[in-house]
């Protein structure tokens, strides 16, 4: 078996020795959502920005810290020469121990970088609601990618099947005299090209099939189809100005970019708090304790305690400050200068998500159309070959306008169905309930 027919192959296996139901919309999504390395790296980052919080808290409540620390000590003093004096050889042992508290009292620094902490949580939030978001995208567009390569091989299977007829009605008729053999030869022709088309049909049904085990982690077995009676209906509301209202305001690209302007302008809150002073409030408790010294023999111990104010007056620091200044309004601008990209960019996809939805409603029933009038084509053409009026050329041509209108009709449906899901997460509405609803128009 040639390696590219392999995965369809296995998938027919599958299919005909097991015998659950096929695969839907919302059972690969789950699976997505835990084998996704991308969303299992948006989930870690999410979690560990939730630290940032009680990491800037810490700089608002008290900071203890105890100290103990002690030893043992041989004192030994001789004398030599004529130095009159008695030796002396002493062991004294000699500890002391501190505990020390202080409590922020006015730290503006401190108060600004909680708050940034604050943002960077719910900033947390958007961004793990877009990561969701895009899987949603790339797992639709992964199942109707292969939805679609399969509608595709069946195309060309039927039409070779088609064609094949046609050459050999062209060979019996040449065989007879009511033929050319430009016939047969135009024939063998389009039926070598299917052939070729065939084989780049599989090589793309193969790639589809990869690009969904990449996010389940697993070959996909089969999947539901769309079912039959499934009817595209128009966005609602059907106005466009409302979809770009909405997105403007709630497209979670915006929300983020619209939390890094605001992080950005505690930042520089924050730099500009170094010229402030900071006041802490301070207390210390400790002794030291032994049973002698160098000049005594006796056993000691001491206790003292202190409570009071601690205030620090920042004078000069070589213009540090400053520069942190400057810089953090720079990086504002540059953060304001994101934030109106993420709006022309919001604005953009509603509008070409909205027109997209509405014009592929409108290109399904005009490919509908197209598909009933080649069929029709087909059928004259066919007649009038049997007749005389027709060649077999023409009868080629318009069989293969069938198939092309018939592929262009599938195309259409998968465009709208994804296009819906794109423009809801061009407003910041994509979830999960919509991955249901979209699996709910699936054949059961």
């Amino acid at each position: 078996m040639p390696v590219r027919a392999s995965l369809l192959a296995l998938a027919v296996a599958l299919a005909a020795a097991t015998p659950a139901r096929a695969d839907n919309l919302l059972q690969i999504y789950r699976e997505a959502q835990a084998n996704d390395p991308a969303l299992a790296s948006a989930r870690a980052i999410w979690q560990a920005t939730q630290e940032k919080l009680p990491q800037a808290r810490a700089g608002l409540l008290p900071n203890v810290s105890a100290a103990v620390a002690g030893n043992y000590n041989n004192y030994r003093l001789g004398f030599s020469g004529d130095t009159q004096g008695e030796d002396l050889n002493r062991n004294y042992a000699f500890g002391n121990g501190t505990i020390t508290a202080a409590q922020p009292i006015y730290r503006v620094g401190n108060v600004v970088s909680y708050n940034q902490a604050r943002e960077q949580v719910a900033q947390a939030d958007y961004t793990l609601a877009l990561a969701q978001q895009d899987l949603i995208l790339r797992v639709t567009v992964a199942y109707f990618d292969i939805l679609l390569a399969q509608y595709n091989i069946e195309l060309v299977q039927a039409q070779k099947n088609a064609v094949s007829e046609q050459l050999a009605q062209a060979k019996r008729n040449f065989e007879v005299g009511v033929a050319t053999i430009t016939d047969t030869n135009e024939a063998q022709a389009r039926y070598d090209q299917i052939i070729a088309t065939e084989i780049s049909t599989q090589n793309d049904y193969d790639n589809r099939v990869t690009a969904l085990r990449a996010i389940i982690n697993r070959i996909p077995g089969p999947l539901a189809k769309l079912s039959q009676n499934f009817e595209p209906a128009l966005p609602e509301p059907d106005n466009a100005q409302s979809w770009i209202d909405r997105a403007m305001q709630n497209n979670l690209n915006v929300q983020v970019a619209q939390s890094t302007v605001t992080l950005q302008e505690l930042e520089i809150e924050r730099q500009r708090a170094g010229h402030l002073p900071t006041v802490d409030l301070v207390a210390s408790y400790g002794g030291s304790w032994g049973n002698g010294s160098t000049s005594f023999s006796q056993s000691f111990n001491t206790r003292s305690g202190l409570i009071g104010l601690s205030v620090n007056i920042p004078l000069y620091q070589g213009g540090y400050v400053n520069s942190k200044v400057r810089e953090a309004i720079a990086l504002e601008d540059n953060a304001k200068a994101q934030l109106e990209a993420a709006r022309r960019n919001a604005l953009y996809n509603s509008q070409t998500g909205f027109s997209g939805v509405t014009s592929s409603v409108a290109s399904i029933k005009a490919t509908a159309q197209a598909v009933k009038s080649a069929e029709v084509a087909y059928q004259s053409n066919k007649l009038g070959q049997e007749v005389g009026v027709r060649t077999n050329l023409d009868v080629l041509n318009t069989l293969q306008n069938v198939f092309t209108a018939r592929r262009d009709l599938a195309s259409a449906y998968f465009n709208y169905l994804i296009g819906v899901l794109r423009l809801k997460a061009a407003v910041g509405t994509l979830d999960e309930r919509d991955v249901e609803d979209l699996n709910r128009r699936l054949a059961s």
